[in-house]
């Protein structure tokens, strides 16, 4: 199981293309308040399309909320940053594990990250520019630990149509 977490999103849009890719991938999205917007919003459910019933959202009124919810689950989260000093692909991610990340404007917060240094990794990328977009982070990242699986349950070849 592939958990992606967000805390405190503020773009509908990137919410949207997460949630597609966790349909796509059977990965459960972990929502972390505030949301920086209405679950409602048409751009949030345009961008998922139609693959909001395909989703296993779970919601925390907070981060305290998040970590006391899955503190069993301690070994198996890494959080996303440009801070880290980790590469995220030199990881061999845990089964269950939670890969988290924080909000477009901010990122997680640096006394989260400083509690949990050994759990940061980073995407590389120029040192010059601040960071990737949010949807593109987490579909790195949720590809990255499906391909250690070998992309198990994951349909891995194309067919052509007939015409």
């Amino acid at each position: 199981m592939i958990n992606i977490v967000l805390i405190e999103p503020e773009i509908p849009q990137n919410v949207g293309n997460i949630a597609r890719t966790c349909a796509v991938t059977d990965a459960k999205l972990h929502l972390v308040e505030p949301l920086g917007f209405e679950i409602d919003n048409a751009k949030l459910k345009r961008a998922g399309l139609d693959y909001w019933h395909h989703l296993d959202i779970t919601y925390y009124s907070s981060t305290d909320d998040f970590f006391e919810k899955n503190k069993k689950n301690k070994d198996c989260i890494y959080f996303f940053t440009t801070k880290a000093a980790n590469l995220y692909s030199d990881v061999k991610y845990p089964d269950n594990v939670f890969l988290v990340f924080g909000k477009e404007t901010a990122g997680i917060s640096e006394n989260i990250l400083k509690d949990n240094l050994d759990f940061c990794v980073r995407i590389p990328m120029k040192d010059t520019l601040r960071s990737l977009n949010l949807s593109n982070a987490v579909a790195i990242a949720a590809y990255e630990a499906l391909r250690q699986r070998d992309f198990a349950d994951l349909k891995i070849e194309g067919i052509f149509s007939n015409q």
